[in-house]
C-alpha cells in the first residue's frame, strides 16, 4: 500500500478533502457544503466551530476510512485572509470576520492611511489598505467589541485555526502574514512589531513559518476528535487560492491561476516584489516566489442567486437555454458587484447594476450576462497584472466553475486569453495534500502532481462586439457610482 497524506481546503461554501498518494493519484475525496452568514450589508462571516471544525471533523470520518491506509501528513488551508479570535482555551469568541468580502472595516482603513501614512503602508508591506487587509478587522474588533478583544487570547485565520486544534501551535504561514496589512514587514519577511503593537495590542502573534513546514504534530485530543493517528505530522498550509495555484503548477514567474469559485481570484507569480495600488503583493507559497493577486467579490454566488431566484431550474436546462443567447447577450450589460467589489475599484458601495433590460429578456439572457460581466472584470485585472508586472505567459483556470464549458469559453472570448485546464480541478485541497507530503519528506520540495489535459481558446469571432462592450462595461460604474452609493447607504440606514 503506498503512504498516503490527506488535504483539507475550508472554502466559502464548501469544506473539500482529498487522500492521495504520493504521485498524486487521488485515492478518496470528499465535499461538506455549508453557507455564508450575512447578518448586515458588509458583514460576511462563518462559525468557526460549526463551519470550520466540524466540517474538518467530518472530512475526516468520511475520508480516513475510504483511504484505506492510515495518512502519514495532513495539511489544512482555508479562505482568507479572516479572524477569528479565540480565547486560551482555543474557543472561538465570536463568528470569524471573513476576506475582502466582509467590508465593515471601511472607517478603521481610512484611519490607518491617516495614521501611518498611505505610502508608508505601500512601501512596508507592498500593498494598498483595502477590504483584504487584516489589520483593519483587527482594529474594528477592539473599536466595536472591546468585550471580545478583552477576552482574546489570540486570532486565526481557517488554517491557523484548525493546525492549533489539531497540533496546540499558535502559527501562520508567511502568505497568509503578508496578506495582514499593515502588520507584515514585506521586505524583512517577519511582523511589523511596532505596528502591530498599536493595532493589536495585548495578543500575541503567531509564530511564522512556511506553508510547506510541518509545525508540529497530532495531539491526543485531536485524534479522538477526528480518528486521525496521533503523531501525524501536521503541515502549516495556506490561503486557498494559493493552495490551488500550486497544485495546478503555478509556481514559476508569469504563471497565472484564474480560480472560479464563489468569488474570483488570481494568482501570477513575479520574479521580483512589486508594490501595487490596485493589486495584492504578497509572499508566494514557496520562499523566493512572490506573488501578484486580485479579486472580484461576487461570481459563483452569483450565479447561484440567479439560479434560485429563477426558482432552481435544473443547471443543464439553464444552461442550455444561456448557450442559445447570442454573445452580448442581446444588449444586456451587468455590474457584478452585488457585495461591493474589489479590484480594480475597490469599492465596498459599490452595488450591481443591470442596463439595457427589456421586457424580451429572459433568464438565459440574464445568466449570459453575468458570464459576461465576469469575462469583463477578469479582462480588467489582465490589464492590471500587464501594467504592474507583466503580461502572463500561461493561464491556469481552477475551480468548481471550470465544470462550466460554456463559462471558460465566454471568459476566453472576452478576454482573448487561452486557458488551460489541469486533469485535477478539485482544488485547494489537492494543493494542501501537496504541501503535507512535502513538508513530512514524504516527497522531493520540487514535486509537482499538475498534468495539463485541455485547452480552451478564444474564438474570436466576437471580438469585435466584445471591445464595445467593454468599454461600455468600463464606462458603467462611474456613470452609476454616485447612485448606487446613495442606495447602500439606504440600505445600510435601514438594516443597522
Amino acid at each position: 500500500m503506498s503512504e498516503l497524506v490527506l488535504g483539507i481546503d475550508i472554502g466559502s461554501s464548501s469544506s473539500k478533502g482529498v487522500v492521495a498518494d504520493l504521485d498524486g493519484r487521488i485515492v478518496a475525496r470528499a465535499e461538506r457544503p455549508h453557507r455564508l452568514s450575512l447578518p448586515r450589508p458588509g458583514w460576511v462571516e462563518h462559525d468557526a466551530e460549526e463551519v470550520w471544525w466540524h466540517d474538518v471533523r467530518a472530512l475526516c470520518s468520511e475520508l480516513l476510512p475510504a483511504a484505506g491506509a492510515p495518512v502519514q501528513a495532513v495539511s489544512v488551508g482555508g479562505i482568507g485572509p479572516c479572524v477569528v479570535p479565540c480565547d486560551a482555551n482555543l474557543r472561538p469568541l465570536r463568528p470569524a470576520i471573513l476576506y475582502g468580502v466582509d467590508t465593515r472595516a471601511e472607517a478603521e482603513i481610512a484611519e490607518l492611511e491617516e495614521r501611518y501614512g498611505v505610502e508608508a503602508i505601500l512601501e512596508r508591506g507592498a500593498s494598498a489598505l483595502s477590504s483584504q487587509a487584516l489589520g483593519p478587522k483587527l482594529l474594528w474588533l477592539q473599536r466595536h467589541e472591546p468585550d471580545v478583544w478583552a477576552r482574546t487570547a489570540g486570532w486565526y485565520m481557517a488554517s491557523s485555526f484548525v493546525a492549533a486544534r489539531l497540533t496546540g501551535e499558535y502559527v501562520l504561514d508567511h502568505h497568509s502574514a503578508s496578506q495582514c496589512d499593515p502588520l507584515y514587514d514585506f521586505a524583512r519577511a517577519t511582523w511589523a512589531e511596532d505596528w502591530a503593537a498599536e493595532i493589536a495590542p495585548g495578543v500575541p502573534l503567531p509564530r511564522l513559518v512556511w506553508p510547506a513546514e510541518v509545525v508540529g504534530t497530532v495531539t491526543a485530543a485531536a485524534a479522538e476528535a477526528t480518528g486521525l493517528p496521533a503523531g501525524t505530522p501536521v503541515a502549516a498550509g495556506t490561503i486557498d487560492a494559493w493552495a490551488e495555484a500550486f497544485s495546478v503548477g503555478v509556481r514559476r514567474p508569469g504563471d497565472l491561476m484564474a480560480m472560479y469559485g464563489s468569488t474570483m481570484f488570481f494568482v501570477q507569480v513575479v520574479e521580483e516584489a512589486r508594490p501595487s495600488r490596485v493589486l495584492w503583493q504578497t509572499q508566494g507559497v514557496e520562499p523566493g516566489a512572490p506573488t501578484l493577486a486580485a479579486g472580484m467579490s461576487t461570481s459563483g454566488t452569483l450565479t447561484q442567486w440567479l439560479r434560485e431566484l429563477f426558482g432552481s431550474p435544473a443547471w443543464d436546462e439553464l444552461l442550455a437555454e444561456t448557450a442559445a443567447v447570442p454573445p452580448g447577450a442581446r444588449g444586456l450589460l451587468l455590474l457584478p458587484y452585488f457585495t461591493g467589489e474589489r479590484t480594480p475599484i475597490f469599492d465596498a458601495h459599490a452595488r450591481g447594476v443591470l442596463a439595457g433590460l427589456t421586457l424580451a429578456h429572459g433568464r438565459g439572457e440574464l445568466l449570459r450576462a453575468t458570464y459576461e460581466a465576469i469575462g469583463y472584470g477578469t479582462r480588467q485585472i489582465h490589464e492590471a497584472f500587464a501594467a504592474t508586472a507583466a503580461s502572463a505567459k500561461r493561464t491556469v483556470a481552477v475551480g468548481g466553475g471550470t465544470k462550466s464549458p460554456l463559462w471558460l469559453q465566454i471568459v476566453s472570448d472576452v478576454t482573448g486569453v487561452e486557458q488551460e485546464l489541469p486533469a485535477e480541478t478539485i482544488g485547494a485541497s489537492y494543493g494542501n495534500a501537496l504541501l503535507a507530503a512535502i513538508g513530512a519528506g514524504l516527497v522531493p520540495a520540487a514535486t509537482d502532481w499538475a498534468r495539463i489535459v485541455e485547452t480552451v481558446s478564444p474564438s474570436g469571432a466576437s471580438r469585435e462586439l466584445y471591445d464595445e462592450l467593454y468599454d461600455l462595461y468600463g464606462s458603467l460604474y462611474p456613470a452609476t457610482r454616485d447612485i448606487v452609493h446613495r442606495l447602500a447607504a439606504i440600505q445600510e440606514a435601514a438594516d443597522p
